[in-house]
C-alpha cells in the first residue's frame, strides 16, 4: 500500500536522524583528533626553533611524544573507533599523551591549552559519566603540576590558574550544548515514536474503511491511497504521482466528462455529489463523492490548501433500486387509475339513477357490479403488492416442514368451486408418500396459488391438472398444466415482467393485475428454484419448479 510504504519510509527516516547526528558528531571528532595533535606537533617544533621563545631542551622524550601525536592523530583518523571499550581506550591514551605533552614539552600556559575542550567533549561523547570525570582528574593534575612546577614565578602561576579556570569553563559550556542537543534528540525522538504510533492508527483505520479513499495534492497528484480505493478501481496498479483525472473519469447524469481537477479547485469546503458514474472495468459504476480541501496553518501555498481529500462510495445498487422504486410507484399509479376511475364512474352513476324512479333495478344491479369487478381487482393487486413486498423484505421466510399432499389438498378445495362454476375440471395427480418439505409455507403457498389462479382464469373449456411427482429421491416437481389459450413464444419473453399483459384479444378479455407470474417468480427466487414454462398458442401451458424433499420428523 502506498500509505504504508509512505508512512513507514518518514517513519525509518524519522528513526534515522539520531544516528545520522551521531555519525556526524564522530566525523567531526575523527576530523579533530587528526589535525589537533599535528597543530600541536607543529607547536613544539616552533618552540624549538623560534629564537627568544622559552622551551624545555629536546630531548628524547620530547621527540617520542611528538611522534606519538603523530601516529595517534593518523591512526584514530584511518581507523574509526568501532567499540565502546576501543573508543575508551583511545581517549585515555589522547589523555596521557596530552597530558605528557603540557609537562614536558609547552606548559599550561601554551596559546592551544582549549583543545583540552574537545578531548572533555569526546570523553563526554564516548565515555559518558566517567569520561567526564577522567577529563577534569586529568586536567586538574596537569594545572597542578604546572603550578608546583612554576611555584617560584607568580605571574605564570596566576596564567595557569586563568587557563584552569578557561579551559574548565569552555569545556562545560560545550558539555552543556552537547547534552542540550541529546535532550532535545531525545525529545524529538519520542515525539516521533508518539507520531509514527498516531499514524499507525490511523493507518489502520483508513485501510479497514469500506469507502474508497485518495488524498491528492494541491495539482490533482494523488499521494495517499487506501485498499477500498483499489478494490472500486479494480486494479493493482500503483496509483502514487498519477493525475486525478487520468485514474478516474467521471461522467454526470447527461453523460458529460467531468474533471475532477476541476470540481477540487473550484470548492472552498466540503462537498458532496451523488450524481457521477464511472466507466470501470467495461461497468458503469455510480459513486457517490465527497471532497474537501485540506488545510493547514503552515501551508505553502497562496490558497492556504495542501490537497484534497476524496472519499468515493460505490452507490450502483442503491441507485438502481431507487430507480426501481420511482418506475415502480409510477407503473402502480398508471395501474391503479383505470379500475378507479372506472369503480367511481359506476357508483356515480348508480347514485345518480338512484334518484330516478323510473330506472330499473337491473341497470342499478349492473352499475353496481362493475365498481364491484374493479374494486375486486384493486383488492387482488393490493394483495398481489403486500405478497411482493414481504418476498423482498424477508418477511414469514422462515422455512417449516410442509406435508405436500396436505397443502395440495387444501388448494384442491379452495380452488375446486371456481373451476366447476366455470365448467372446467380440477384434477390432481399425486405420487404416493410424497412426504415433507422444509421451506417457508406462506412463500410455497402463494406461489402454487397465483399459478393456479392463472390458469383456471385463462383456461375456457377443459380444466387443470395439478401434479407433485418425485423426480428424484430428494426431489419433488410440482407441475400446473391447463388446457387454455397458450401463450406465443414471443409473449414468454415478457410474460414474468411486472404489469406485463399479453395483447392477445382472449387475454384482455380476461381482468388481471400483471403481478401475479412476477410475483410467482420472485416467491420462487425466495425458494432457491426457477418457474419453468412450457406452452403453445391455442395449446394450453404446463408451469413446473422443484424443491427439495425431507424426511418427516418422527
Amino acid at each position: 500500500m502506498a500509505i504504508l510504504r509512505v508512512i513507514m519510509g518518514e517513519s525509518s527516516q524519522n528513526n534515522d536522524i539520531l544516528l545520522e547526528v551521531n555519525v556526524r558528531r564522530a566525523r567531526i571528532l575523527r576530523y579533530a583528533g587528526l589535525f589537533l595533535p599535528l597543530l600541536l606537533v607543529a607547536y613544539s617544533v616552533y618552540l624549538q626553533l623560534a629564537p627568544g621563545v622559552r622551551h624545555y631542551p629536546l630531548t628524547p622524550l620530547i621527540v617520542a611524544i611528538n611522534a606519538a601525536w603523530v601516529i595517534l592523530a593518523f591512526y584514530h583518523f584511518f581507523a574509526p573507533m568501532k567499540t565502546r571499550h576501543g573508543a575508551i581506550a583511545r581517549i585515555v591514551l589522547f589523555h596521557v599523551i596530552t597530558l605528557l605533552y603540557i609537562l614536558f614539552v609547552s606548559g599550561f600556559d601554551m596559546p592551544f591549552i582549549y583543545v583540552w575542550s574537545v578531548l572533555f567533549l569526546a570523553s563526554a561523547v564516548h565515555a559518558g559519566t566517567g569520561g567526564v570525570k577522567l577529563s577534569l582528574a586529568t586536567l586538574f593534575v596537569a594545572a597542578s603540576a604546572s603550578v608546583i612546577i612554576s611555584a617560584d614565578d607568580l605571574t605564570r602561576v596566576f596564567q595557569i590558574g586563568l587557563h584552569f579556570a578557561g579551559t574548565l569553563i569552555v569545556a562545560c559550556i560545550m558539555n552543556a550544548i552537547v547534552t542540550a542537543q541529546a535532550i532535545d534528540q531525545r525529545e524529538l525522538l519520542r515525539s516521533q515514536t508518539e507520531e509514527k504510533l498516531q499514524r499507525d492508527r490511523v493507518l489502520t483505520i483508513v485501510n479497514n474503511l469500506a469507502d474508497a479513499i485518495l488524498s491528492v495534492d494541491s495539482r490533482g497528484t494523488v499521494q495517499l491511497y487506501n485498499a477500498a480505493a483499489l478494490d472500486l478501481l479494480d486494479t493493482n496498479s500503483e496509483l502514487t504521482g498519477k493525475k486525478i483525472d487520468a485514474v478516474l473519469t467521471l461522467k454526470n447524469n447527461e453523460s458529460e466528462t467531468v474533471k475532477f481537477s476541476q470540481l477540487l479547485h473550484r470548492i472552498h469546503s466540503v462537498r458532496m455529489r451523488d450524481d457521477l458514474s464511472a466507466k470501470i472495468s467495461g461497468e458503469v459504476v455510480r459513486l457517490s463523492v465527497v471532497y474537501s480541501p485540506i488545510r493547514s496553518a503552515n501551508s505553502t501555498h497562496a490558497s492556504g490548501r495542501d490537497g484534497y481529500i476524496i472519499i468515493l462510495r460505490d452507490i450502483t445498487k442503491q441507485k438502481s433500486l431507487e430507480d426501481e422504486r420511482d418506475e415502480f410507484i409510477s407503473v402502480v399509479s398508471h395501474e391503479l387509475r383505470t379500475p378507479i376511475a372506472i369503480a367511481e364512474g359506476s357508483l356515480s352513476n348508480v347514485q345518480l339513477m338512484m334518484e330516478r324512479p323510473d330506472i330499473p333495478q337491473s341497470t342499478l344491479h349492473e352499475g353496481v357490479n362493475a365498481a364491484h369487478q374493479q374494486v375486486v381487482f384493486l383488492a387482488k393487486m393490493a394483495n398481489d403488492l403486500s405478497t411482493l413486498s414481504r418476498a423482498e423484505r424477508g418477511i414469514a421466510d422462515t422455512p417449516e416442514l410442509i406435508d405436500v399432499a396436505e397443502l395440495i389438498s387444501e388448494l384442491y378445495a379452495e380452488y375446486s368451486p371456481e373451476a366447476t362454476e366455470k365448467s372446467l375440471y380440477f384434477d390432481l395427480d399425486l405420487d404416493p408418500q410424497l412426504g415433507v418439505v422444509n421451506e417457508s409455507r406462506l412463500y410455497l403457498k402463494e406461489l402454487l396459488q397465483n399459478i393456479v389462479t392463472n390458469a383456471i382464469k385463462y383456461t375456457q373449456t377443459g380444466g387443470v391438472t395439478v401434479s407433485v411427482k418425485r423426480s428424484a429421491p430428494r426431489l419433488l416437481t410440482f407441475t400446473v398444466k391447463d388446457t387454455g389459450v397458450g401463450i406465443s413464444r414471443s409473449d414468454q419473453q415478457h410474460l414474468f415482467q411486472k404489469f406485463w399483459r399479453s395483447e392477445d384479444y382472449r387475454t384482455r378479455e380476461t381482468g388481471g393485475t400483471g403481478l401475479g407470474l412476477y410475483v410467482a417468480q420472485k416467491l420462487a427466487k425466495k425458494l432457491n428454484t426457477t418457474i419453468e414454462l412450457k406452452s403453445r398458442l391455442n395449446h394450453g401451458s404446463t408451469f413446473s419448479f422443484s424443491l427439495p424433499s425431507t424426511k418427516r420428523r418422527k
